[in-house]
């Protein structure tokens, strides 16, 4: 990357990420800071959804996450802070802003919520070709990995480091973010096919997902060619690679994006 910041930033959540594997606490490494300071919210009324069933099948994928992270934070005799879910249509008023629709699925750190447009995954269907209820599990499991890098204080240090960066300096940074955020998603549907939960092609359909919305396939459908120095969440083979990678292993050590870079 070329810059003393983003070096630094690679080497600080190696050390989180290997510390938290050996079952150290990774939160007294930031130990006065302020980026971890618990926050008081309102959760946002969402307003109402014309699928009940997508509600459902939602709130019990965001509940099986949840148990997963559960029970790795255990293991490291911790607890895991269970993020938040707002549903909404049209649009939804964060802590981190005001946002459309068109904003697709996304995570605020400032409210440690998740927030859904249903009808994204209608779009995941019909305009990116990524049918299926997994594909749709991964999209969720994605966001609550956002959530999982922002317990563990790795987001507040990206967002620092990409301060001093250059626009194309700062996306490498956000990509590898991007990317570690579907390696926990992985993380997830491992732990869950190891209870026998999966079905048949489920973790196909995941993968497919993951290649749809990667930048260069989503660039070439949009205007025909790519600018790599313009992603921002990786290219589809990279989004699919990080998936896997977590799906196999099962651990956050086999997450470090930032040692490998893109």
């Amino acid at each position: 990357m070329g810059r003393a910041g983003g070096g630094s930033i690679g080497m600080l959540i190696v050390v989180l990420i290997v510390a938290y594997a050996l079952g150290i606490n990774p939160l007294e490494l930031l130990s006065g800071g302020s980026s971890l300071t618990p926050t008081t919210t309102t959760q946002q009324t969402a307003q109402p959804a014309a699928d009940d069933e997508m509600r459902a099948f939602v709130a019990t994928v965001l509940a099986d996450t949840e148990d997963t992270w559960s029970a790795v934070f255990a293991a490291a005799n911790e607890d895991y802070p269970e993020p938040r879910l707002t549903l909404f249509t049209g649009s939804v008023s964060s802590r981190c802003g005001f946002a459309s629709a068109a904003t697709g699925p996304f995570y605020c750190p400032a409210d440690k919520n998740i927030y859904i447009d249903l009808s994204f995954y209608d779009q995941l269907q019909r305009r990116f070709g990524a049918p299926g209820d997994f594909a749709q599990a991964y999209v969720l499991a994605h966001e609550v990995g956002h959530h999982l890098q922002n317990v563990l204080g790795i987001l507040p240090k990206v967002r620092e480091a990409q301060r001093g960066l250059s626009k194309a300096e700062a996306n490498v940074l956000q990509v590898l973010t991007e990317l570690q955020a579907d390696c926990f998603a992985g993380i997830w549907a491992h732990h869950t096919e190891r209870r026998g939960l999966l079905e048949a092609g489920d973790i196909e359909e995941a993968l497919t997902a993951a290649a749809a919305i990667g930048d260069d396939t989503l660039q070439k459908q949009a205007q025909g060619y790519v600018v790599p120095d313009s992603f921002t969440h990786g290219t589809s083979a990279q989004r699919v690679e990080w998936f896997r990678r977590g799906l196999n292993a099962g651990t956050i050590k086999a997450c470090d994006t930032f040692s490998e870079g893109v």
